[in-house]
């Protein structure tokens, strides 16, 4: 069988927990500012747009379509391939204002006209998003990544108890907010696709995350005389193993999406490409020594409520399970 990490690795990755936290902010704090002074370029499903789905005759590719469009006068328009190849559909994005949206099949109809006939293309379908509508869409989906994190926060607290919960949302937090920075960083369009990538790493690297904080509940309940961070720091290393495992397992399987996906997915398996690195990231350095900071919190907070008389009841942690 093979063991990537021998039995008995004992890397000291809790001793460093305060310099991984430090790194950590900096890049949260640097993804706010890039937010604020940058911005993300966001796509048509969000500040509004044009998509036109065209059928074009089969000596045209994907390059030449674009730039006959952005010759015709068509900026900033995204072209993507539609089925297979020897189909010859396209879908054009164009964002525009709310005037100009509706004139933009016109446009590319007339662009199309000057190198074509009337029968060598044909446009199949044009939808109109108008920017109230994305806007509205664009909340919509930071609410519902919102929502995702508050019933993992549930899950987990549910799950595990208090002291668990909280490391879980916020090494999602980081995930979500570094991934976007990378995204305002490269100005890679923002749309649904994008969004539902998210969700998906939300999901993908919370099941990590609980990997790790059920191998330190392990190791609590059969190792009492270890403190948190020993007891941390062993499943850490005892779980790395696996994390890297399938990390890479999943980075190359969305790499060749990447990579051989063409244009309708690259976009979408980029942001998983991301997100699994910064995932792994989170689930070795941060989700685990947050752990060990609220621990602290709540020992420090007991001891002080003991010494002042319990003159307020403290917060009961529910038993550990027993582990046969």
């Amino acid at each position: 069988m093979l063991e990537l990490i021998k039995p008995g690795t004992n890397i000291n990755f809790v001793g460093k927990r305060h310099i991984w936290i430090g790194i950590s902010i900096v890049a949260i704090i640097a993804t706010f500012i890039l937010f604020i002074v940058k911005g993300l370029n966001y796509g048509i499903d969000f500040t509004g747009g044009a998509e036109i789905q065209v059928h074009i005759p089969q000596n045209w590719d994907i390059g030449k379509l674009r730039d006959e469009l952005e010759s015709g006068g068509l900026k900033g328009v995204k072209v993507q391939q539609i089925g297979l190849p020897t189909a010859s559909q396209f879908l054009i994005k164009a964002q525009g204002d709310e005037h100009s949206l509706n004139q933009v099949s016109k446009k590319v109809d007339a662009i199309l006209l000057k190198d074509l006939k009337h029968g060598d293309f044909e446009i199949q379908r044009v939808d109109v998003v108008g920017p109230a509508a994305g806007s509205s869409l664009r909340m919509s989906g930071f609410l519902s990544m919102f929502y995702a994190l508050l019933c993992i926060l549930v899950y987990v607290t549910i799950r595990f108890d208090y002291r668990y919960s909280p490391g879980a949302v916020m090494a999602l937090f980081h995930d979500t907010v570094i991934t976007i920075g990378i995204f305002i960083l490269t100005q890679k369009q923002f749309d649904l696709q994008i969004l539902a990538a998210l969700l998906a790493l939300i999901g993908y690297s919370n099941n990590d995350t609980i990997i790790v904080y059920d191998r330190v509940r392990e190791t609590m309940h059969q190792h009492p005389e270890l403190n948190i961070e020993q007891a941390v720091n062993r499943a850490v290393n005892e779980t790395l193993g696996r994390t890297i495992l399938t990390s890479l397992c999943t980075f190359f399987t969305v790499f060749a999406l990447w990579l051989l996906g063409g244009k309708v997915i690259e976009d979408f398996a980029f942001t998983l490409m991301v997100g699994i690195v910064v995932g792994a990231y989170s689930s070795i350095f941060i989700a685990s020594s947050l752990v060990i900071a609220i621990s602290h919190y709540h020992d420090r907070r007991a001891l002080s409520l003991k010494k002042a008389g319990g003159g307020k009841k403290a917060i009961s942690v529910r038993p550990e399970p027993k582990f046969e």
